[in-house]
């Protein structure tokens, strides 16, 4: 029953998604479009959705409340991976089983559209009906850990080291802001907008951050072992990158991802059963490398 549930939250959060495209007053060709393209082709939703089961786990009489910041924050997350996938950095030509922005319009509309992206996501947040402390609890971390102390800090380590051999602790350092903070960022808003108590948001937060190396090995792993037509995006992206792939072997980062879902475990064993039971329901399925 709780899983129907769940699934039925999801579900409306995307059609919340799909009937959201901002009204832009332009003339231009194809702007307003391509704005809420890459949202409208779907994705995993990890992030939004973290957001809405710690809601839904601790206040559920919140979760319609939630659904502004769990947009932002997948809009936030949109705007890197059209970002990420531009020619000065992975060039990459496929996301989300759609071309990406560049390769459809041009490279500066895809600039423009990231730009614009990042900057509606706060706009989201502020014009919610949440109180006000909460929307500037919710500003702060999103922008701390989407921004230049978390993921913009870690994408400019991870371009700029490009085609060097890092050490472990400089490669973990990396994806911790790169990808890790903005996860962290997730379960933190849902405590945020929840109300939880200062001890249960930084449990919550200290999971997002394993979570969010956990994620990204899994993520290695695949650009490695799958097509682009499996992924739905483009792969076999990282052969100079420092990945935990190129560092480790491909068994050995498959390791530390098992060492990582045990201590997942355990860290989901220390919170409430609402937020541990809500919270595996979500995760079981990724669990599988």
């Amino acid at each position: 029953m709780k899983l129907k549930k769940l699934e039925n939250i999801f579900k409306s959060f995307e059609t919340y998604i799909l009937k959201n495209p901002p009204k832009i007053p332009s003339f231009h060709p194809y702007y307003e479009k391509a704005l809420w393209e890459m949202l409208q082709s779907g994705g995993k939703r990890f992030r939004p959705n973290l957001l809405l089961s710690v809601v839904y786990a601790h206040c559920p009489k919140q979760i319609k409340n939630a659904f502004a910041p769990a947009l932002a924050l997948e809009v936030l997350h949109t705007y890197s991976l059209i970002h990420d996938d531009l020619p000065s950095m992975d060039n990459a030509s496929l996301r989300r089983g759609i071309p990406t922005l560049h390769t459809k319009y041009d490279e500066v509309g895809a600039i423009l559209v990231g730009d614009g992206l990042n900057t509606h996501s706060f706009y989201l947040i502020s014009t919610s009906k949440l109180k006000a402390k909460i929307k500037i609890k919710l500003i702060q971390s999103l922008s701390y850990n989407g921004g230049i102390f978390g993921m913009v800090l870690g994408q400019t380590l991870d371009c700029y080291f490009e085609n060097q051999t890092l050490s472990l602790d400089k490669l973990q350092t990396i994806h911790l802001n790169k990808t890790a903070k903005l996860i962290a960022a997730a379960l933190e808003m849902g405590g945020i907008i929840s109300q939880c108590d200062k001890k249960t948001l930084k449990s919550l937060y200290t999971l997002g951050l394993n979570l969010g190396l956990f994620f990204q090995i899994r993520d290695d792993i695949i650009d490695i072992t799958q097509s682009t037509k499996e992924a739905g995006k483009t792969t076999q992206q990282d052969a100079y990158k420092n990945s935990y792939v190129n560092l480790l072997g491909l068994e050995k980062a498959k390791q530390e991802t098992l060492k990582l879902q045990s201590q997942i475990q355990k860290q989901l064993n220390s919170l409430t059963p609402q937020v541990r039971e809500t919270l595996q329901l979500l995760l079981k399925d990724y669990f599988k490398v």
